[in-house]
């Protein structure tokens, strides 16, 4: 799996710091910024028609949805890190 291999470094350092679960969330979390980062520039150049000074449909719609990812997995990272507080367990229900 590439993304194993490109994140490499990320993932053992945040993997180390929190765990294999939230190690690996906390690198989505930064991917998926990237990528919002990445297209909120492009939206610069592609304004929609319609409502000058706004970026386009298509692009508003892929930043909202990075933007939705981006809230479950932060809730995901939280309800982990409740779950081993309070059981010392990582993957406790």
């Amino acid at each position: 799996m590439a993304v194993f291999w490109d994140h490499k470094d990320e993932l053992e350092k945040y993997e180390f710091m929190m765990g294999v679960e939230r190690g690996r969330l906390a690198v989505s979390l930064d991917i998926l910024t990237d990528a919002l980062a990445l297209i909120g520039q492009h939206g610069v150049y592609c304004v929609s028609t319609r409502h000058p000074g706004q970026p386009a449909l298509d692009l508003k719609a892929v930043m909202g949805g990075i933007n939705d990812a981006k809230e479950l997995i932060g809730s995901a990272m939280e309800e982990l890190r409740k779950n081993k507080e309070a059981t010392g367990k990582p993957n406790a229900q």
